[in-house]
């Protein structure tokens, strides 16, 4: 049996871009994945609404994907991989981060991951990073006015920081992007598309 844990906020939550509601687990991206890779895996959904790569939230407290990192792959151990599925929310205008700095963050995380005891016989798993869709086309609130430009910018900033990382990259811009409703997060079609590209890294990873 292969673990993977899906490591993200509201995207791999499920938020319904229509409302606050959940998706149904059979429509979310790690529930969909779970059921491409079939019963030879277990896949462990880790998503928290709000959830930034690095930095602390001023809106509400635990959304640190830094500070979580360690306990919950401790937590979830052995793990065989773990895709880092952040960056939407550090788009933020509060959070003042520019695309490189979102994608440095990401970064990090693969370093926690890869410097943990979470792996099997007590090495590290593989991480992959997931470069965030672009935003929807949307009317933009105050707060999120720089995120289109900014979104725009992550597949080539998550690029460069997984080749100097050598660390495997699953470019979810180039399959899809969030919905129009909200811009910021994906519909039922969005979900698939995720979970198809995040299954075909990982049977490359493991073939």
């Amino acid at each position: 049996m292969r673990t993977v844990l899906c490591f993200g906020d509201s995207n791999t939550w499920g938020t319904d871009p229509a409302g606050d509601l959940r998706l149904p687990r059979d429509v979310r991206w790690p529930g969909r994945l779970q059921a491409g890779l079939g019963e030879g895996w277990h896949v462990v959904e880790e998503g928290l609404p709000g959830r930034t790569t690095t930095l602390d939230s001023p809106l509400a407290p635990g959304k640190n994907g830094l500070s979580y990192l360690v306990p919950c792959l401790d937590s979830h151990a052995p793990l065989d991989a773990v895709v880092i599925f952040l960056g939407t929310n550090d788009l933020a205008d509060r959070y003042s981060l520019s695309a490189s700095d979102i994608a440095r963050g990401a970064g990090r995380l693969v370093h926690v991951v890869r410097q943990s005891a979470a792996g099997i016989d007590g090495g590290a798993p593989q991480p992959i990073l997931a470069c965030p869709p672009r935003v929807g086309e949307t009317e933009w609130e105050d707060g999120w006015k720089g995120a289109p430009g900014k979104s725009a910018l992550l597949p080539e900033r998550f690029r460069a920081v997984a080749e100097e990382l050598a660390c495997p990259l699953v470019d979810l811009a180039s399959v899809t992007r969030f919905s129009d409703l909200d811009g910021v997060h994906l519909d039922a079609d969005g979900h698939a598309a995720v979970a198809r590209a995040v299954e075909d890294a990982l049977r490359r990873l493991v073939a």
